[in-house]
């Protein structure tokens, strides 16, 4: 079994359980239909009065120019192996509604769920989203041109799975050891808010 599958303590979908956030990237390209599908799992996604408040500027490896933009966005640890991916991104909230231009207080929530959306679309495919929040906010806006109303709010890679022996052995470790999360009675409060 892969380490990384998760070992969960009720019964999910088996691409629940094998979906993580890999560090190596295996030099391949990602199909223009497959990119597609990806955008289009994230266009499906609900929010709030259906406003999708979700931006996304990315850019895959053959486009030099547009690839270095965005990596020079991320913080130089990221910068050392998100280097290997065929896509990068940034992912951007509209922070207003369309309909009446007042503040959408869910539009990085809704986002969320579009990233969400892409993540497990990507894991049907055999691909792997590692999401960031190390990146510079003020390098996305200059870098990307990003305008005043909207929020650079994670930056994230896509690719096929690479080998660990790629990466700095300082990073290999992530890559093979089991994952942990907290315990759903930890997060979970029937009824009302119970001190944990």
């Amino acid at each position: 079994m892969n380490p990384q599958t998760a070992q969960t303590d009720a019964q999910i979908l088996d691409l629940l359980k094998e979906r993580w956030s890999p560090r190596a990237f295996a030099d391949k390209l990602i199909e223009s239909d497959k990119v597609q599908s990806l955008f289009e799992a994230a266009r499906w996604s609900p929010s709030c009065f259906n406003d999708q408040p979700w931006q996304f500027v990315l850019s895959q490896k053959d486009d030099s120019e547009g690839y270095d933009r965005i990596l020079r966005c991320l913080l130089e640890k990221n910068q050392s192996w998100a280097k290997t991916a065929p896509l990068i991104g940034i992912a951007v909230a509209r922070n207003s509604f369309r309909h009446n231009q007042k503040p959408n207080r869910h539009a990085w929530y809704d986002l969320g769920q579009a990233m969400a959306h892409l993540t497990f679309q990507a894991a049907a495919m055999g691909l792997y989203v590692h999401q960031m929040a190390g990146f510079s906010e003020t390098a996305a806006r200059s870098e990307l041109a990003i305008p005043d109303g909207f929020d650079p709010v994670s930056a994230f890679t896509i690719g096929y799975l690479g080998s660990p022996e790629a990466l700095p052995e300082n990073q290999r470790q992530g890559e093979t050891s089991p994952r942990s999360r907290l315990k759903a009675a930890e997060f979970v409060h029937q009824g009302v808010w119970q001190s944990k």
